[in-house]
């Protein structure tokens, strides 16, 4: 289901691009590459000067490598377009003795606030480091974690809940879906609750 149709004419003025793709590296380690850009489509006057129509106002690079239980073993950021060229762009250093030793599933987005909000880093290398726990599961899903019920089976005996029951309103372990696609892991009902 898309969006619905635009009540008025609308005029497009800006856009924020956001990409993660997720690598399997030949050592065994994962690197999380993210991209976001800022892009005018008229020409702007920022206090650093004139930025022409379709020049990036912010193209800024994050680079987490993580092991297989998502600890940040290493971390590079990179701005290769700022709106205070000289300034923006010497935080990147921090991004790398800040988040590694960090893991993307145990307290990641608190810890990176703590680390890394306000004048301790850049908003938009901040914003992009906060998606990638969730892009990092959908990389490690089926390939490192198995999704599929039957998958977790060993010789009959089931191991361990599929991780991703009870992460979204959609397989919570007492609803529809799971009941469907996971029978065994849907939870019951307590005798006599409601």
């Amino acid at each position: 289901m898309s969006l619905s149709t635009p009540v008025t004419r609308r005029a497009l003025r800006h856009t924020r691009a956001i990409a993660v793709q997720a690598y399997a590296r030949d050592d065994g380690l994962w690197d999380l590459d993210a991209h976001i850009t800022d892009i005018k489509v008229i020409d702007t006057m920022l206090a650093s000067g004139p930025r022409a129509a379709g020049t990036p106002l912010h193209d800024l690079h994050l680079r987490l490598t993580v092991d297989l239980q998502l600890t940040i073993v290493d971390a590079e950021a990179a701005s290769d377009a700022v709106p205070y060229p000289g300034h923006c762009d010497t935080i990147a250093p921090d991004y790398k003795k800040q988040l590694v030793g960090l893991n993307l599933m145990k307290g990641f987005r608190h810890e990176l606030k703590q680390r890394l909000a306000g004048i301790s880093g850049c908003t938009h290398l901040t914003e992009l480091a906060q998606i990638l726990p969730t892009a990092a599961v959908q990389a490690f899903a089926n390939d490192v974690w198995s999704t599929n019920d039957a998958a977790t089976e060993d010789q009959g005996v089931p191991r361990h809940k599929p991780f991703q029951l009870d992460k979204c309103h959609a397989l919570r372990t007492d609803g529809a879906a799971v009941a469907q696609f996971y029978p065994r892991w849907v939870a019951k009902a307590a005798p006599g609750g409601a």
